[in-house]
């Protein structure tokens, strides 16, 4: 595992990662903030969802928000942290339960409202969700990444060969969004998402 500023990628532990959480204090009014950022196919969703049932083993109430669900779609990039401030960590910040509302990618318009309770534990899923607005209230920035040609395969195998256009081009902005956030730069952990996961 890499952590506090060094840039290496590596395989990580996750009861290393499950203990950093769970010993950190709150971050965001009660809430311990975890964003699990990185490009699309890199691994984040398995990562995420392996940390919170981690996290949920030390008695702690974890909820995931996966940023897909928030995204308006393949051009949602820019905008989703909007929805994120709005719709979760404003509320949360002031103690009260958060409500998102699901983007729904094939009728292409924003779908039902889903209610969130205020956890001990926020997981934030998905690309964009560790910009710079976040610092200072998360307790673990993590980035997952894996080599394009590896993301795309794995992004195309679960999309279909029809949507390589929106792969590739959502690649492009992707990279934009982490240059000009500086995400690697700033995680505390850079994941190496074609290795396995420590238990």
């Amino acid at each position: 595992m890499t952590c506090d500023g060094a840039r290496a990628s590596t395989a990580v532990s996750v009861a290393d990662l499950a203990g950093r959480v769970s010993s950190a204090d709150p971050s965001l009014g009660a809430v311990r903030v975890v964003c699990v950022d990185g490009p699309a196919g890199s691994g984040k969703t398995t990562l995420a969802d392996r940390l919170a049932d981690a996290v949920r083993g030390a008695g702690l109430a974890v909820s995931v928000v996966h940023l897909d669900d928030l995204y308006e779609g393949w051009s949602g990039l820019g905008g989703v942290w909007d929805r994120v401030e709005a719709q979760l960590l404003g509320p949360l910040g002031r103690g009260e339960p958060g409500r998102w509302q699901r983007y729904d990618w094939f009728e292409g318009r924003f779908a039902e409202w889903h209610d969130l309770p205020v956890p001990d534990v926020l997981v934030l899923e998905g690309c964009g969700s560790a910009p710079r607005a976040v610092d200072g209230r998360a307790v673990l920035r993590l980035y997952v990444e894996a080599p394009p040609r590896v993301r795309l395969r794995r992004g195309l195998d679960r999309d279909g060969e029809a949507m390589r256009p929106e792969w590739v081009r959502w690649q492009v902005l992707e990279a934009s969004q982490f240059a000009t956030e500086r995400t690697r730069e700033r995680a505390d952990v850079v994941v190496d998402g074609t290795a396995a996961l420590l238990p």
